[in-house]
């Protein structure tokens, strides 16, 4: 039987994201997440209500300068401020072999890192053959539905507990509160790219905030991942995004720049929307291959978990 991928690329056809949510789907987040249930072996201990806006105002750090961001790089170093928060995730209970995907329709999809938890469905080559060690490491995690990932999820509707899934959430509960309380990860890889509804980049960082605030509240390493596309036509969001990295010294992984050597900047000339990632048609020309957008999806994804997998492991030793 043939392998399902060469070297991580997806043989499903790439389907529609959810249409663009309309103005009801931006219902504000609620000021406070209900608080953590009591625990059990598979939980994280029982921590207060917390408040999405009530973190303490992070140290100041350098701005970036007018499209600096551009030129980070695409795999994330590992601060400081990274291990604290991830020591501090391991005194919770958090476990350290398990990431979460938070995301809208580039993240919940077959094609996004699904095929690491399944030996034979990848191929690393001998150039990548490192990553095997962390591809072991969190394995259970690539394939893993995540509650915080869902077609039409965007930066303010992943935070109102509305849409997040009722049958496992509870009342009152954002998708993102569900997510570190059922499965207790101890990092979180973010990637929210969806058109915010033609709003401007500061409402877009105002919610990213929220998450990312909640998100190292609860002792879990956010990777805070810039989009592949230019929807809004300035960058601004991706400008944003970085800005936010920076501002909690968080690990970025900066997609965008992985995209731009490729044609048409890794996006499906099929759709022609520049937002819906190529995909390899030929499954046995390395060369080709990697010429589309889903494998460095893929790749740079695993090479930053790897990064961070090490770096956070160097504040151990």
């Amino acid at each position: 039987m043939k392998a399902r991928l060469f070297f991580l690329v997806p043989i499903f056809l790439l389907t529609a994201c959810a249409a663009k949510a309309n103005a009801d789907s931006f219902a504000p987040p609620p000021t406070a997440t209900k608080a953590v249930s009591q625990a059990t072996a598979t939980h994280a201990p029982n921590t207060p209500a917390v408040q999405a806006t009530s973190a303490s105002t992070p140290t100041p750090r350098p701005t970036l300068a007018a499209d600096e961001w551009m030129s980070l790089p695409v795999v994330p170093q590992v601060s400081d401020t990274a291990r604290e928060i991830y020591q501090r995730g391991l005194t919770l209970g958090r476990d350290s072999t398990r990431f979460s995907k938070v995301g809208d329709c580039q993240t919940n999809t077959d094609f996004y890192l699904v095929d690491f938890d399944h030996k034979g469905w990848y191929k690393l080559g001998e150039q990548y053959a490192y990553l095997q060690d962390t591809i072991d490491y969190y394995q259970g995690s690539f394939s893993r539905t995540s509650l915080a990932m869902r077609d039409g999820y965007n930066v303010a509707a992943i935070l109102t507990p509305l849409r997040a899934d009722p049958k496992k959430c509870e009342k009152g509960e954002n998708a993102v509160a569900c997510e570190y309380r059922l499965y207790n990860p101890s990092v979180a890889l973010i990637s929210l790219e969806t058109n915010f509804n033609n709003r401007p980049a500061d409402d877009y960082g105002k919610y990213m905030r929220q998450i990312i605030e909640y998100t190292i509240e609860q002792g879990i390493v956010p990777i805070l991942a810039t989009k592949g596309d230019n929807v809004e036509g300035d960058n601004s969001i991706n400008a944003e995004i970085a800005e936010i990295a920076v501002e909690y010294d968080i690990p970025l992984w900066n997609f965008w720049a992985a995209l731009q050597p490729l044609p048409h900047q890794g996006h499906d000339t099929q759709w022609n929307d520049g937002f819906h990632l190529s995909f390899a048609r030929n499954f046995f020309d390395q060369p080709k291959e990697m010429t589309y957008g889903w494998p460095w999806r893929n790749l740079t994804a695993l090479e930053a978990l790897d990064a961070v997998r090490n770096g956070l492991e160097a504040g151990n030793q």
